[in-house]
């Protein structure tokens, strides 16, 4: 089964081709970060007309990359939330009207189910159940996996979530958007042992995320870096960088360690944007290792928005037979508990 998936949830359109047996076949994206980079920020409508812009061209693209034309796809999946409505309602259309034109059926996607299965992609893969970390834009949660569908909240953020944390360090820090890369790059030169932020609520039980006042200490920090040496110096940007880096990462380290506890599993899967910092990303091994539990993420290239996880979750729905009905709307907030479960026959589809 040949599927399309197409990703317009934001500032990025991600076009792939995933075949349920032979894999991932061509994948492209075009990221809008030089147009939104003097804003500081998304602008929803210039997100929207550029996913216009991008999504035939790009499809084309994949299309001729894989060999493939219109006639061997069997299905059509798309971002239809969370995300800006704008945007999404683009992939929607495009999406639909394809589908209909060829005659396959299209399925709507929850983007936070695209994250979490990205790690499906790779060679080896983790097995239900597990413990996901989802880290993109403005979700941070912890959620427990038993299987596609089956989905059980731990814990999120109940403010900033660590992307929007990081944007707005790194703004505080006269860093360009978005934020992370810039702050890691940064936390590379900077003096471990300088400044000390604090890791805010590990020392309080739950599962829950806050990183507002972090960002508020971090301000602060800023401040009395200015105010010590009438300016802000390069070394006082990369130590901040380094500690509010070191910050955000122990505090997701403690809370993956905790829901492991909690729910009485091995194995963690970490995806989203943030999931590509290389620290985390060694913090996390280096201490699940100690306790015999293993880490997976999907590749780079899959941790921020893509179409090559809205194609593989669409694919798992569609085989198992969910399509759209006439009545299919985008939707800017949605739950992934409201996700309907899949069989357990059709986890391995796919496969």
């Amino acid at each position: 089964m040949l599927i399309l998936g197409l990703e317009t949830s934001c500032d990025e359109t991600g076009v792939a081709l995933y075949d349920t047996d032979r894999g991932l076949l061509a994948h492209a994206l075009f990221s809008q970060v030089d147009i939104h980079v003097e804003y500081g920020g998304v602008v929803p409508e210039l997100a929207s007309r550029d996913h216009v812009r991008k999504t035939l061209p790009l499809l084309e693209q994949v299309l001729a990359e894989a060999g493939c034309s219109a006639a061997d796809i069997d299905g059509v999946a798309y971002t239809a939330g969370p995300g800006l409505v704008g945007a999404l309602m683009v992939g929607a259309t495009l999406a639909r009207a394809l589908a209909w034109g060829w005659g396959v059926p299209a399925l709507g996607v929850h983007h936070m189910e695209g994250h979490l299965l990205a790690p499906m992609l790779e060679a080896e893969r983790p097995e239900f159940p597990f413990v996901a970390l989802l880290v993109s834009g403005g979700h941070t949660q912890l959620v427990r996996v038993d299987g596609i569908g089956q989905y059980r909240l731990l814990g999120e953020s109940l403010d900033d979530a660590a992307g929007e944390a990081f944007d707005k360090a790194a703004k505080m820090l006269g860093l360009p958007y978005p934020g992370g890369p810039h702050i890691a790059r940064l936390a590379e030169r900077g003096d471990p042992a300088r400044f000390d932020f604090p890791r805010p609520m590990v020392n309080r039980p739950g599962l829950d995320f806050s990183f507002s006042g972090l960002k508020t200490y971090t301000l602060n920090t800023v401040n009395d870096c200015r105010e010590a040496a009438a300016g802000l110096t390069e070394q006082d940007r990369c130590d901040i960088a380094r500690a509010f880096e070191e910050a955000v990462v122990a505090t997701l380290v403690i809370k993956c360690r905790r829901a492991l506890r909690q729910e009485h599993l091995d194995t963690l899967v970490m995806a989203g944007g943030v999931s590509a910092n290389r620290n985390l990303r060694a913090t996390l091994e280096r201490a699940l290792a100690k306790e015999h539990a293993r880490v997976f993420y999907p590749a780079p290239e899959f941790c921020t928005d893509n179409g090559a996880m809205i194609a593989y979750a669409g694919a798992q729905r569609l085989l198992a037979g969910q399509v759209d009905d006439e009545e299919s709307r985008v939707r800017p907030r949605w739950p992934m508990a409201e996700l309907p479960p899949l069989s357990r026959a059709a986890h391995g589809a796919g496969g």
